[in-house]
């Protein structure tokens, strides 16, 4: 069993005026997934702590290639495939891991930021329709992407690519195969709430649900990549 999807252009701005990146997560300076591996906790080196995924090789769960960015991002060199795969247990868990952590020391859990990606699935490997899968979410889950049907949820599967903002629905499209999809968290930490823009393709982002009340918090290090729940 194998779930794949490409996440391009992960970057933490401050005021969409200022346009100041605080954090660069996209992948420009990587030669290969295999970059990943030269962090760890005594040389935090590189945009990202890389610890929670399977015991297989880097290359099993993270691929970088201008195949996986969205042709449109003409600041993006390359983007990542993210796979979760039937090794991704991390520490012993049932759920499927594969996380891509910042780091970095910026501020990027205080005032007002926007936390731009785009992402997208194809039909090769699609995320699987009954389990419920978190991308792009801080591990208080005040806000993140989901996919997948829902825990506790009517049925047995769900083919909606869902924005979720304190475990609530506020904005979800049918997930097709092949379109890119432009996200952006405009997240306030200091007044506690969290809009989210969008756009497909090449199109500009646009603000398609306005700020709503959220539980805002971030230690710098809980914004993560993708996770799976065998449910």
């Amino acid at each position: 069993m194998k779930f794949t999807w490409s996440i391009a252009s992960a970057a933490l701005l401050a005021t969409r005026a200022q346009c100041e990146i605080l954090w660069d997560g996209r992948f420009n300076d990587m030669t290969s997934a295999t970059d990943l591996d030269k962090w760890s906790w005594s040389s935090q080196v590189g945009p990202y702590q890389y610890y929670i995924h399977g015991s297989g090789a880097t290359t099993d769960y993270v691929n970088l290639s201008s195949d996986f960015k969205n042709p449109a991002d003409t600041g993006s060199k390359q983007g990542a495939k993210i796979s979760l795969t039937s090794t991704s247990f991390w520490n012993g868990q049932t759920m499927r891991r594969t996380e891509l952590i910042p780091q970095t020391t910026a501020a990027i859990g205080k005032g007002k930021l926007f936390y731009h990606f785009s992402l997208k699935r194809s039909d090769t490997n699609a995320p699987s329709l009954n389990k419920e899968h978190q991308i792009a979410f801080f591990e208080s889950h005040f806000v993140e992407m989901k996919s997948g049907w829902q825990s506790g949820a009517t049925g047995t599967e769900d083919p909606l690519l869902r924005w979720v903002v304190g475990g609530k629905t506020e904005w979800s499209v049918n997930w097709d195969a092949d379109v890119w999809h432009n996200v952006a968290y405009e997240i306030d930490f200091d007044g506690g709430s969290v809009g989210f823009w969008h756009s497909t393709g090449a199109e500009a982002l646009t603000q398609v649900v306005a700020p709503v009340t959220a539980s805002a918090s971030s230690n710098v290090y809980d914004t993560k990549a993708a996770r799976s729940f065998d449910v």
